[in-house]
């Protein structure tokens, strides 16, 4: 299990292919995603370097960067404690391999139910607790682009993805080129928006001109019948927050999305960032469920 070797991730449908989902499916596309569905949606929406699929969970691997990238979400695990036991071990024995700590995603829409309990009973530690949230896209979506937006889609764009780092870098030696890995392996609407060289509101910003200032992504994944937007990367440079930016680009994502095709948009948002959660919810999406993280013991540390 090399964190370096990279599986072949399955592609997104085309674009065609997801507009005449869009329009056969109607309706039905934006209803709630659940069970697994919605699992394979999160997962492709943040596609792992590496993906080993184990006893009805999918292992995520991603060079230790990122949770969402490296940890084990039950898709269609075993509902038995005796069997659900033996996959969580199995689990622990695979990422032991790598001497890192093991770490499980759960979500309290999809079960098995007694898996937070399990793992609590084995020591592991609870963190990361967020919200999910979703939002129709429906005709009667009142997002538009910014004018002044950069707007790209389909393949990572370097020009965009050397702005998005540059407003939210990762730690670690190797963080850059996992990140364009992670970020390069689901078709997406990526859009910039970039100083004009003046003084934020009389500010003075200091910025110059062409200097990135705010960043998002919606990645466009296979949602049952349809395609879903999972937006993330929304990041706005320090000294311009305040100014509606974030909320600009989250329109502008929302906008480009439904005219490629998806009906529903997804994102995570952290509990303890009460900011964004309020923008989100002004721009109409509601709760769709929660998740964190169970945590365990370095494998040294292990019993």
């Amino acid at each position: 299990m090399s964190p370096s070797r990279r599986s072949t991730p399955s592609r997104s449908p085309s674009r065609s292919s997801k507009g005449s989902a869009a329009r056969s499916s109607g309706a039905g596309a934006s209803r709630p995603l659940s069970g697994y569905r919605l699992v394979e949606a999160l997962i492709a929406g943040w596609r792992p370097v590496q993906r080993l699929d184990v006893d009805g969970f999918a292992l995520l691997r991603s060079r230790g960067v990122t949770r969402r990238a490296n940890s084990a979400v039950a898709v269609d695990a075993p509902s038995t404690d005796d069997a659900l036991l033996a996959a969580v071990e199995r689990i622990e024995g695979l990422v032991a391999m790598t001497g890192e700590r093991a770490c499980f995603r759960i979500l309290d829409v999809h079960g098995p139910a007694q898996l937070d309990d399990l793992l609590a009973a084995r020591g592991y530690g609870s963190t990361g607790h967020s919200e999910l949230l979703e939002l129709p896209l429906t005709g009667s979506l009142s997002a538009v682009p910014h004018p002044s937006a950069e707007i790209r889609t389909g393949e990572l764009d370097e020009e965009w993805f050397d702005a998005a780092w540059s407003l939210a870098p990762r730690e670690g030696d190797d963080a850059r080129a996992t990140m364009h890995d992670i970020l390069a392996g689901t078709p997406s609407v990526q859009v910039v928006l970039r100083s004009d060289g003046a003084d934020a509101e009389g500010g003075g910003d200091g910025l110059a001109a062409g200097s990135p200032i705010a960043v998002g992504r919606a990645a466009l994944v296979e949602a049952g019948k349809g395609t879903a937007a999972v937006l993330n990367m929304i990041a706005v440079h320090p000294r311009r927050r305040r100014e509606g930016l974030g909320r600009a680009v989250s329109r502008t994502l929302l906008a480009i999305a439904a005219v490629q095709g998806a009906s529903l948009a997804l994102l995570e948002v952290e509990k303890d960032n009460a900011a964004a959660s309020t923008l989100y919810r002004r721009l109409g999406f509601a709760s769709r469920g929660a998740y964190h993280y169970r945590v365990g013991a370095l494998p040294a540390d292990r019993a």
